[in-house]
C-alpha cells in the first residue's frame, strides 16, 4: 500500500467506505450493541442504503436475494453469536446458490471476549463450514485488506459468502490507513482451440446426445447459446433435476422440460440417450433415496462450467472442462458446425420438428386444455394446479417469480415459461425460508420488474418477518401464500414411505393461521382469496399496487379437509 495516499479514518468509517469501493450498494442488517458503531458511521455515509431486517435469517435472505438477481456483491451485518446462530439456515441457502455475500457480525472488544460476557463466543468457526472465506479482524490496519480479499474471493467463481468478524475495539478505533483498491478475477476465458475440437468431436460421434441446463447458464446469462447449440445438434435440452433458476428459454423448440427429481423417472428418459452434454449444471441431484441409479450404465457424460467441484463428483466424466459457459458455447457452436457433415446436419434439420411435437410448449398446451377440460373455478379450496396455470397466464411478460411453493407449486413449471435469466428463482438448496424474504432483495435489485412470490403457507413462517421489511419500503411485491394449511409434503412422504395416515405435528388448524391478520398487522394489504374464479382480478389488482400486497389463497389439501 501506498503511504502517500494514508488517511486519518476510524475502523467503523473505513468499513463502509470499503463495502462502497467493492460496489456495495445495500447494506442489509439488524443491529444490536456491538454493531452500534456501523450505526454510528452510516450517518456519514447517507448513500449506503441500509435495509433493516427483524431476525437475521431473513436479513441474510434478503442480501441473498439481492445478489441472485444481480450477480453482485451484497453485504449483511448481524449480531454476534446468537444473531450468526440465526442466520445460519439462510447462510447455507446462499451458499448453496452460490451468491456473493458479504456476511459481517459484530464483536466484543479483543481482550473484552476473553472474559466470555454475554453474547460471545468466537464467530469465525461458527461461520467457517459455509463460507468460502472467514476471518476476524485483529488489526485496524488489515481491515482493507481483508475487506478487499473478501470481495474478491466472494465474486470469484465459484462465487459464495464470506465471512468477517468485527471486534468493537477495530471499529472504533482511529488511525492512518489506506483504502486500497479492488481486485476481480476475469474468469470468462473459453477453452483453447484444441480442446474445443475435442469437444465438438465427441459430441458428433454420438447417435443422440441430450443437453442438461443449469445453474451457470443462469448465472452467467447463457440461455440463448445454449438454445444455439441445441438446435444446430437437433437435440433436446433438459433443465437439471433442481429447478431453482431458468436454465433455458421455456420457447425454444429443443426445451423439453425438467429432468424429474426421482431417479427412475430421470432414468427412463435418459435410457433414449447415450451423451449427457452438462452445461453448468448440477448432475443428478436427486432427493431422497432410490435403489436405481438415475444415469444408465451405458451412458457418456461430458461437463462445462466453473464448479469444478461438481464435475466427476458422482459419476466419470470424459470431459470435464473448467470454463465460463456461456463464452465456451459461443465459441464451440461455430465449431460443431464447421465440423458437421451434411448427413449430420440433414438429420439435425428433420429433428427439430419431431423435437417440436413434445417439446415443453407443446406439453402446456396439452396440460392446459386438460385442465381447463375439468376445472371447476367455483370449488372451494381452490386445486392447486389451475392456481398455477392462472398465475402464468395472469402476470406480465417481465414478472419475477420467486417460487418456494412446494407440493401447491409442484406443476407450476408445467405452466410458467422462462423468458429470461433473470425470470425464476426457485428453491435452491431444500432449506425453506428464503422466498419471503429473498423477494424483498430481488425486488430492490430489479425494481423495474414486477415480483410475484408463490410460497407455501408453512414456508412462509420461516420469515414471516420480511412482511414488514416490504411495508417500511414499500415494495411492490405480491406474495401468493398457498395455504393448505398443513405440512402436505410430509404428509404424502409418510403415507408413500411408511404407509402411515396419523399426521402427527403436521397440520395448522388449531388454530388455523390468519396471513390476512398477520400481513396487515406488519403494513402489507391483504385480502383471502377462496375460489379460482376470484384469483385472476385479484392477482393483477395486487400486481398494479404501489406497495406490497399478499393473497392468501385457499388450496386443496389433498386430503379432503377444507
Amino acid at each position: 500500500m501506498n503511504s502517500h495516499s494514508n488517511k486519518n479514518i476510524t475502523g467503523k468509517s473505513a468499513f463502509i467506505s470499503l463495502l462502497k469501493q467493492e460496489g456495495v450498494t445495500h447494506l442489509f442488517g439488524n443491529p444490536g450493541t456491538t454493531e452500534l458503531p456501523i450505526m454510528d458511521a452510516l450517518t456519514d455515509h447517507p448513500d449506503l442504503n441500509y435495509v433493516l431486517g427483524l431476525q437475521e435469517a431473513t436479513v441474510v435472505a434478503m442480501a441473498d436475494g439481492f445478489s441472485r438477481a444481480t450477480g453482485r456483491l451484497t453485504a449483511c451485518n448481524v449480531h454476534v453469536a446468537p444473531g450468526l446462530g440465526n442466520a445460519m439456515g439462510s447462510l447455507y441457502n446462499a451458499k448453496f446458490f452460490g451468491s456473493p455475500v458479504i456476511l459481517t457480525a459484530g464483536q466484543q472488544e479483543q481482550g473484552h471476549g476473553l472474559t466470555e460476557p454475554m453474547l460471545y463466543d468466537q464467530l469465525v468457526p461458527i461461520a467457517a463450514p459455509l463460507v468460502k472465506w472467514a476471518v476476524e479482524v485483529t488489526r485496524l490496519e488489515d481491515l482493507p485488506r481483508i475487506v478487499h480479499r473478501a470481495a474478491k474471493v466472494a465474486l470469484t467463481p465459484p462465487t459464495g459468502p464470506v465471512f468477517i468478524s468485527l471486534p468493537g475495539d477495530i471499529l472504533n478505533e482511529e488511525g492512518l490507513l489506506d483504502l486500497g483498491s479492488t481486485t476481480r478475477v476475469d474468469t470468462s476465458a473459453r477453452p483453447t482451440d484444441e480442446v474445443l475440437q475435442s469437444f465438438a468431436e465427441r459430441i458428433l460421434i454420438a447417435k443422440a446426445p441430450v443437453i442438461v441446463s443449469g445453474h451457470e447458464v443462469a448465472t452467467h446469462d447463457a440461455l440463448d447459446e445454449v438454445g444455439q447449440l441445441a438446435e444446430v445438434l437437433g437435440a433436446p435440452i433438459y433443465q437439471q433435476t433442481v429447478p431453482y433458476g431458468a436454465h433455458a428459454k421455456s420457447e425454444s423448440p429443443c426445451f423439453m422440460g425438467g429432468l424429474p427429481r426421482v431417479q427412475a423417472q430421470a432414468r427412463k428418459i435418459l435410457d433414449n440417450y447415450d451423451l449427457m452434454i452438462c452445461v453448468g449444471a448440477d448432475v443428478l441431484r436427486m432427493s431422497v433415496f432410490s435403489e436405481v441409479d438415475p444415469l444408465p450404465e451405458s451412458m457418456s457424460v461430458i461437463q462445462v462450467g466453473l464448479r469444478d467441484w461438481e464435475m466427476g463428483k458422482n459419476y466419470p466424466t470424459e470431459l470435464a472442462i473448467r470454463a465460463d459457459v456461456k463464452t465456451t458455447l459461443q465459441s464451440l457452436v461455430p465449431v460443431v458446425s464447421s465440423m458437421q457433415s451434411s448427413e449430420q446436419k440433414t438429420q439435425a434439420n428433420s429433428s427439430l420438428p419431431e423435437l417440436r411435437d413434445k417439446n415443453w410448449y407443446t406439453q402446456r398446451e396439452r396440460h392446459r386444455e386438460a385442465l381447463l377440460g375439468s376445472a371447476d373455478f367455483d370449488a372451494r379450496p381452490i386445486d392447486p394446479e389451475l392456481l398455477m396455470l392462472q398465475i402464468s397466464e395472469s402476470i406480465p411478460d417481465n414478472a419475477v417469480i420467486v417460487d418456494e411453493a412446494l407440493v401447491s407449486g409442484a406443476t407450476m413449471l408445467r405452466y410458467l415459461p422462462y423468458r429470461d435469466s433473470q425470470s425464476y428463482f426457485g428453491l435452491a438448496s431444500g432449506g425453506i425460508g428464503f422466498a419471503i424474504a429473498g423477494a424483498v432483495g430481488i425486488q430492490l435489485a430489479l425494481p423495474d420488474r414486477p415480483v410475484v412470490a408463490v410460497i407455501g403457507d408453512g414456508s412462509s413462517m420461516y420469515n414471516i418477518q420480511a412482511l414488514w421489511t416490504a411495508a417500511n419500503l414499500e415494495l411492490p411485491i405480491t406474495y401468493v401464500i398457498a395455504n393448505n394449511r398443513g405440512y402436505r409434503i410430509l404428509k404424502e412422504r409418510l403415507i408413500a414411505f411408511h404407509d402411515n395416515h396419523n399426521f402427527i405435528g403436521m397440520d395448522f388448524h388449531s388454530p388455523e393461521l390468519d396471513f390476512v391478520s398477520l400481513a396487515e398487522s406488519m403494513g402489507v394489504k391483504s385480502r383471502r382469496v377462496e375460489c379460482a374464479k376470484d384469483f385472476p382480478s385479484a392477482l393483477k389488482d395486487s400486481i398494479s399496487s404501489k406497495g406490497p400486497t399478499l393473497l392468501d389463497v385457499m388450496v386443496d389439501d389433498g386430503f379432503g379437509n377444507r
